[in-house]
């Protein structure tokens, strides 16, 4: 297969560099050169566009077009006669100037053939039929086609380098707050158009004097025959493995019109297909943005969820998804929309992790573990949304979105330490997050907005362990250490007269959370404005928690620790309060622009518990700057500089114990204070239509003083921890670098990340300073030929450097993989794609693992309803994923078992 796969790659870029270039310079009668004007290149005998060029500022286009061959050639620009002619290539390149004119009949102007990329002001235009090669499905199978944009590894877009906030359809939008809802479920053969929204502001009265750069929106356009009629496409399907009978069930339906749309996507499978994690349901904000960002102020509520693993790495996965979203315009002046999700999975993990405690000094042992996990999660979100603007003046807009889950997980534990765990985590948890947005313009130089967002939250983990305590039983691994956990059992305060120990606790965190902003702008000209705000996060949490042990009899024990002075409930109450004012001066002089700022805040947290209270009351100025030079109009070099000041959530000020683990065991501190953060950030983009070059470059700096870290003590591999503010500085520096360059159909890419950190960590009553470095390299290279197969190659490798004071460890990772696609006889379709990753620690062993699926389809044509489909997953039935690390303390190989080898049948009917 390898073998095959290199003949055909070596072909495909014979096949590519067989091409003679055409190019030159476009100008207007006066020889000004035009930027930004239009060139395709036609075949005359396949009717094919098969190349198209932009010229750059100095009206500079280059064509790859192949040898003896004639083309129609036609060159347009707005406001200028669109030329029109014939050229015929031999074997030597050409170089050709063209001079256009004004056109002063417009109205009469008539392409006969789209362009592939146009641009209108901050709006880039893909046309998607001159990308497409008939192996798409999928939206994101269009998008990875489309120059300057990426559909990266979670499955969200990118545009430049930068994240896109917003998908909408035809101006409607497609569950607000994601992209990968859209690029996994919107069907390619409905694309027509795809709009790139530079500098997007879903407010337009604010759209002159807010910051926009950073926002990008994606708007797919589509075809004709998609819109006043339902489309989509229903998949099913099935299967046999040696455990279980396979089935996928997946509607996708869509109904667009000027007035109101509707979505519905629909997922029920047992192969492990999941098209919406748990991790994406967590990350989907629903397109809130808290009113205090960028205020100086962080504010952490905590997260109580529980820590389930990737559905990746799971035995056996059973999902089920339905999903809604509408949107309604009833008249001109309101806008109502919404989505609904429920995602229910059951998952089967099995792992087996080996644990080397790094320092000698700690005297803490070697450690296997092999665990057995079952895991249930029932999610759901809704959200509903109004905007209502009566007039050019005035807008109001508002959200509620309310999040509902129920999750628990049953895990068995082995340890060679501690001996048998049976650990059982339940949660129920709610939320109901409401905004409201008021944006007034008195007139040009003054405008207001009104912003006010309240957070209400209810978390109720459940925890519960039994550890055998039975001094007969054969699975005990060693007598010897059995002390292990009878020591900590007597610190916890529990019944030792039993055969196992029976603890639990019930832990109850509610937050309740108001954040509200006033925004004033004065306009002073066209290259300045003034903002000034007025704001406030007002923050009330309360936390309690019960510890208590089943006894053999099954009666109820309520245990006084030894340890903690007593202390075992967590009856706390938490308010936070933030009062502040502050101002930013906006200014554009020549090429940059720059816009400081300064934050005044009045802070007030307390916390009350076991009849005391803490208080921490003070004033700070916190300072803010960005300043950005526009180089060119896709080019740009952006430096941020911002002090924030970071508080905690109620979890950490409990005094009280918390079970975190079986094996950790966790204790609040009270008097905790806010940690204090200086963050420098330069950041370069640039993307050249000419020659389809896209450059990214990031360069971070964060150090933090005060930083709450963690106080931690092992006895033997059960650790307690506490919280304290550190008088040590910790600091970080990110660095992230993209080139990508497209010649002719072939596209290459070199990526390379770089992370420093250097943190205090105190252990067993020891500090120590941990520096760790990251540094991973990516280079790729792919085609995108319309009748040619297609091949994606791909290389990562990556060094973990960690040294942890005592002991160091280096961690090696390549992973190679290829893609092949290929549109046989127009009708059959087949992709494969083929992963190895191999890690190695150094001065240690290699151990490693491959992947191998493929897919096969059969339609008539691409306008056939139905479709027949082949899939294979994990053909080289791979048993586990490896995966070797290292933390603050130890050094650990992972072995996680996967599922085995699928193969389904399935049918696809297009609407």
């Amino acid at each position: 297969m390898k073998y095959k796969l290199l003949i055909i790659l070596l072909l495909t870029c014979t096949y590519g560099f067989s091409q003679i270039k055409v190019q030159g310079v476009v100008k207007d009668s006066t020889g000004v050169a035009l930027e930004l004007a239009n060139v395709i290149a036609i075949n005359q005998e396949t009717k094919v566009l098969e190349s198209f060029g932009v010229t750059n500022d100095k009206g500079k286009y280059i064509l790859n077009l192949s040898k003896n061959t004639k083309y129609d050639l036609k060159i347009s620009y707005l406001g200028m006669k669109t030329i029109e002619e014939v050229l015929e290539t031999k074997e030597d390149n050409i170089l050709k100037d063209v001079t256009m004119v004004v056109d002063n009949a417009l109205d009469a102007v008539e392409l006969t053939y789209e362009m592939p990329v146009t641009i209108k002001g901050d709006t880039i235009v893909y046309n998607a039929d001159s990308f497409k090669n008939g192996t798409e499905r999928k939206l994101e199978d269009v998008l990875e086609k489309l120059p300057g944009v990426e559909v990266n590894d979670d499955g969200e877009i990118e545009v430049e380098g930068q994240r896109v906030g917003k998908v909408m359809v035809d101006g409607k939008d497609f569950f607000d707050g994601d992209t990968k809802t859209a690029t996994k479920n919107i069907p390619s053969n409905a694309v027509d158009k795809v709009e790139i929204l530079k500098n997007y502001s879903e407010v337009a009265q604010t759209r002159g004097v807010t910051n926009n750069m950073d926002n990008i929106a994606i708007n797919i356009k589509l075809k004709e025959g998609k819109k006043n009629f339902w489309f989509g496409n229903v998949t099913a399907g099935g299967g046999a493995s040696t455990d279980n009978e396979l089935y996928i069930f997946q509607p996708k339906l869509f109904y667009y019109s000027p007035e109101y749309s509707i979505n519905l996507i629909g997922d029920l499978n047992n192969i492990g297909d999941v098209v919406f994690t748990r991790q994406d349901f967590f990350r989907f904000n629903g397109g809130f943005r808290a009113p205090s960002q960028g205020s100086g102020t962080n504010l952490n509520l905590g997260n109580n969820n529980l820590g389930f693993a990737n559905s990746n790495n799971a035995v056996d996965v059973q999902t089920k998804f339905l999903a809604g979203n509408f949107s309604y315009s009833p008249n001109k002046a309101l806008d109502l929309s919404g989505f609904a999700i429920f995602n229910s999975t059951r998952t089967l993990l099995q792992s087996q992790s080996d644990v080397i405690y790094t320092d000698s000094n700690l005297g803490i042992p070697n450690e296997t573990t092999t665990s057995r996990t079952r895991q249930s999660s029932d999610l759901g979100m809704l959200k509903l949304s109004a905007t209502y603007k009566p007039n050019v003046n005035n807008q109001l807009d508002y959200d509620i979105l309310s999040r509902m889950s129920k999750e628990y997980e049953d895990r068995n534990v082995f340890s060679t330490v501690i001996g048998n765990t049976d650990q059982f985590e339940e949660t129920t948890p709610y939320s109901i997050n409401q905004n409201v947005n008021y944006y007034y313009t008195l007139n040009e130089s003054n405008i207001f907005a009104l912003s006010a967002q309240h957070l209400l939250q209810d978390e109720d983990p459940f925890y519960n362990a039994v550890l055998d305590n039975d001094p007969t039983n054969n699975n005990d691994p060693d007598p010897s250490l059995r002390d292990t956990y009878d020591n900590t059992a007597a610190g916890l305060g529990l019944d030792q007269n039993q055969f196992a120990y029976n603890v639990n606790q019930e832990r109850r965190v509610k937050s309740n959370q108001l954040d509200a902003k006033l925004d004033y702008w004065n306009v002073l000209n066209t290259k300045s404005n003034i903002n000034f705000y007025f704001g406030t996060i007002l923050s009330r949490q309360t936390f309690d928690s019960g510890l208590f042990q089943f006894l053999d009899d099954n009666s109820v024990f309520t245990p006084t620790p030894i340890d903690n002075g007593g202390i075992a409930t967590n009856d706390t109450d938490y308010r936070f309060s933030d009062i502040y004012l502050g101002a930013r001066y906006t200014i554009k002089t020549g090429k940059f622009t720059i816009a400081p700022a300064v934050s005044m805040h009045a802070y007030g947290n307390r916390n009350m518990q076991l009849g005391e209270e803490y208080k921490d009351n003070f004033f700070r100025v916190l300072p803010d700057l960005d300043v950005r030079l526009q180089l060119k109009k896709s080019e740009r070099l952006v430096f941020r500089y911002n002090m924030q000041n970071q508080f905690t959530d109620v979890t950490n000020l409990a005094r009280g114990i918390v079970l975190n683990n079986y094996n950790n065991i966790f204790v609040g501190n009270p008097e905790l204070e806010n940690a204090l953060s200086q963050n420098l950030s330069l950041n370069y983009f640039s993307f050249n239509l000419f020659n389809y070059t896209n450059v990214v470059a990031t360069v971070n700096y964060n150090s933090r003083v005060d930083q709450i870290r963690p106080l931690t003590n092992f006895e033997s591999v059960i650790r307690s921890s506490s919280v304290f503010n550190s008088p040590f500085a910790d600091e970080t520096v990110t660095a992230f670098g993209r080139f990508e360059r497209t010649f002719g159909k072939i596209r290459a890419r070199l990526s390379a990340n770089f992370n420093y950190s250097k943190f205090n960590q105190f252990v067993q009553n020891q500090r120590s300073v941990n520096e760790n470095y990251t540094h991973g390299y990516r280079a790729e290279l792919r085609t995108n030929y319309r009748e040619a197969p297609n091949l994606r190659l791909r290389y990562n490798f990556s060094i973990a450097d960690n040294d942890q004071g005592a002991t160091r460890t280096k961690f090696y990772t390549s992973a190679p993989s290829i893609q092949f696609d290929a549109y046989i006889w127009k009708s059959l379709t087949f992709r494969t794609d083929y992963s190895y990753t191999s890690q190695r620690q150094e001065g240690g062993d290699t151990e490693s693992f491959d992947f191998w699926n493929a897919f096969l389809s059969y339609r008539k044509d691409r306008d056939a309803k139905f479709e027949y489909e082949i899939r294979a997953t994990n053909l080289l039935n791979t048993k586990s994923r490896i995966n070797n690390g290292s933390n603050n303390f130890s050094v650990s190989s992972s072995e996680t078992f996967i599922q085995p080898r699928y193969i389904t049948f399935r049918l696809r009917y297009e609407i």
